[in-house]
């Protein structure tokens, strides 16, 4: 290939790292806009950090747009260019759903980023070369008040996001178009003057019209070889996988022997909700639904209400701990009609309240016992429709008394309570006190991608992956088919071992990655099909151990080269950054999470969360780590390298020969 084409990547990288983005290639967009004091709706503030300016994108009217000299110079660096990057760095107000640019003509959506915290999620808008319009949506929390470093990396149809240097989504989409007409606009924090107000701080909102910008922002993602540090970490999870695999295969083994003795007995199969354990096929009723204890499984209906004909002088209505209506007694009384309980005030002429309570089907006077002595001004203080005692402005009504069930919470409004279903759950009659779960699933309201199935839970769902895929992330799985292992035999002289070995091995063949080595002592190496530059040698930083990443406090850290990835705690769940109690990993099979990490499993199904595969998950970990890594590491040794498959089908073996960091080794083909 010759020096020039190694020469120009290492000049961008440096570029990019130490000496700055060719400005030729950089849309410096705080800069150009020449925000300040004097800009309506912003204000400058401390950032993340203090290189560059930040703003504060305030709750109040506001113009954020480029003019149109300055726009226009903005869509000639990105004018029919197919390879740029958005950064942005942000701390977004906790539940705001705003636009941080927009780059439309008209009402068509050229580019628009977008981060909606009511959603809990990030959107691009887009338009394609064929001049339709696209939305990509990327489940993830920016609005939660905290600083946030965001790119999302175009190249093409290739898209790539990146949060806080942490890859989250990558996906092959429609190719976007950049054939931006004569009078497009460009906003920043805002798509026009009335919607999609931004609220927060913004800082550093560049667009790099360049492949993989995102190393302007994460220089550490540029990691071409791994260290040796990397290698061993790596080699210490996998020997703790083993010894988890063959402790719960032992375990898995006594269980199998305890149930082949239970199966001369019939045990009957109980449920229990609630504290309460129901026998088979017993029927009970549980707020607005008829639940059935079946093979120890609680299978529940919608409650049919009945409508039954009311006496005189009573009607239909809602009563306390019953989720039908029921008759009760009624008063007329100024033209209205009150149910039996009901209060209300009335206001003479001079201004005394009269309080009436609807009793015996007539409105009959209450007693006034005296009012508190409020410590609000007076025009904070509110006039109540039940009471002749007012309240002061933000008073608890929900502390006093509620009827909101189950799934169903209080909220407060300026003269009462209501109650107000939880996310996830919709109401079975009009007042929101009864409230059920939505199968996000059956809606099709989930994000599962192809290759998963999507499993319904209380208030959320999860994405399974079928059976021969593995995961890739919250929504994704990909085929696991395409993994081959062969056996391959090592002759290798280590001096630092003390002497040769004979290494005995499996090799993972994957057509898209490079070879992966397990050496039955617990040492793991790889052979890439790709040398790698024998002087470059990069020190990793390891942020779990120092305590810079953004892992919640329910989450465990782990190093991976150029970053790290946060894993939820067991009995939790959520992308790592954010974890909330939960069944960590579902419950498979058709079993019934009933509480933090416990599944209730149907019969002919065991374990944690109602799997019998354990082989399968070490391999889907194991083979997860794979594009961390892509070559071996020798620190100077001089392998005399012979290799052999027990096929008979190839043989072979090299020189000595004098390596710096890595080694570049032959590419084995299977047979």
């Amino acid at each position: 290939m010759g020096l020039g084409a190694p020469l120009f990547k290492a000049g961008l990288l440096i570029s990019v790292w130490g000496l700055g983005v060719d400005p030729s290639l950089q849309i410096d967009v705080l800069t150009e806009l020449e925000l300040g004091e004097s800009t309506t709706g912003v204000r400058q503030v401390p950032g993340l950090h203090n290189g560059t300016k930040a703003f504060l994108f305030q709750d109040t009217p506001r113009s954020i747009k480029a003019s149109t000299a300055t726009a226009e110079q903005f869509f000639q660096k990105l004018r029919n260019k197919h390879e740029f990057t958005i950064l942005v760095t942000l701390k977004q107000t906790h539940l705001n759903s705003g636009v941080i640019l927009s780059i439309h003509h008209l009402d068509h959506r050229y580019l628009e980023l977008e981060s909606s915290g009511h959603r809990n999620e990030v959107r691009l808008h887009y338009r394609s070369g064929s001049h339709h319009p696209h939305t990509e949506v990327f489940p993830y929390i920016l609005a939660d008040d905290k600083w946030h470093k965001l790119s999302l990396a175009i190249s093409a149809s290739h898209l790539i996001l990146h949060v806080d240097c942490n890859k989250i989504y990558e996906r092959v989409v429609e190719k976007p178009s950049t054939d931006l007409p004569l009078g497009t606009s460009f906003w920043l924090g805002q798509r026009n003057n009335a919607h999609g107000y931004f609220k927060g701080i913004m800082q550093d909102v560049q667009l790099l019209v360049m492949p993989q910008g995102f190393i302007a922002q994460c220089p550490d993602l540029n990691r071409t070889c791994p260290t040796c540090n990397d290698f061993h970490g790596l080699v210490q999870k996998i020997m703790e996988l083993q010894d988890i695999l063959a402790k719960t295969s032992a375990k898995l083994s006594r269980a199998e022997q305890r149930m082949n003795r239970l199966d001369q007995c019939y045990c009957e199969r109980t449920c229990t909700m609630k504290g309460t354990t129901y026998r088979e096929f017993e029927s009970w009723t549980d707020g607005c639904k008829n639940c059935t204890c079946l093979n120890g499984t609680i299978q529940c209906e919608t409650l049919i209400c009945p409508n039954p004909d009311c006496p005189l002088k009573s009607a239909l209505a809602y009563v306390d701990g019953k989720c039908c209506k029921e008759c009760k007694s009624i008063c007329q009384f100024q033209g209205r009609t009150y149910f039996e309980g009901e209060r209300n005030t009335v206001y003479s002429s001079s201004g005394v309240c009269v309080l009436y309570e609807c009793k015996d089907q007539s409105m009959k006077l209450v007693e006034n016992s005296g009012c508190p002595t409020l410590d609000c001004p007076e025009s904070h203080q509110i006039t109540l429709s039940h009471s002749c005692c007012k309240v002061c402005k933000g008073y608890d009504f929900c502390s006093e008394r509620h009827n909101c069930m189950e799934n169903s919470v209080c909220r407060n409004l300026n003269d009462r309570a209501v109650c107000s279903c939880r996310d996830g759950f919709r109401a079975l009659r009009e007042d929101n006190a009864y409230c059920e779960d939505v199968d996000e699933c059956a809606e099709g309201r989930h994000y599962c991608r192809e290759n998963t199935m999507c499993v319904n839970t209380p208030g959320s769902f999860m994405c399974i992956c079928k059976t021969g895929y593995i995961r890739i992330d919250d929504y994704s799985c990909t085929d696991l088919t395409q993994f081959l292992w062969y056996p391959v035999s090592f002759y290798w002289p280590l001096a630092t071992k003390g002497g040769p070995f004979l290494w005995t091995l499996n090799m993972l063949e994957q057509k898209l990655y490079p070879f992966m080595f397990q050496f039955e002592s617990g040492y793991l190496g790889h052979l890439y099909r790709n040398s790698c530059h024998s002087e470059v040698a990069l020190i990793e930083h390891d942020e779990c151990v120092t305590n810079q990443h953004n892992c919640d406090e329910n989450a465990l850290c782990f190093n991976t080269v150029g970053g790290h990835n946060c894993v939820c705690k067991p009995g939790y769940t959520g992308n790592g950054t954010t974890c909330k109690a939960f069944c960590q990993d579902g419950c498979r099979n058709g079993g019934a999470c009933i509480a933090a990490n416990v599944c209730a499993c149907p019969q002919g199904f065991t374990g944690h969360s109602c799997e019998t595969d354990y082989v399968q998950v070490i391999t889907k970990v194991i083979i997860s780590l794979l594009p961390y890594f892509g070559f071996l590491c020798f620190n100077d040794l001089a392998p005399d390298f012979s290799y052999s498959y027990p096929f008979g089908l190839m043989t072979g073996s090299s020189s000595p020969a004098k390596f710096s960091v890595c080694s570049s080794l032959p590419v084995l083909h299977g047979p």
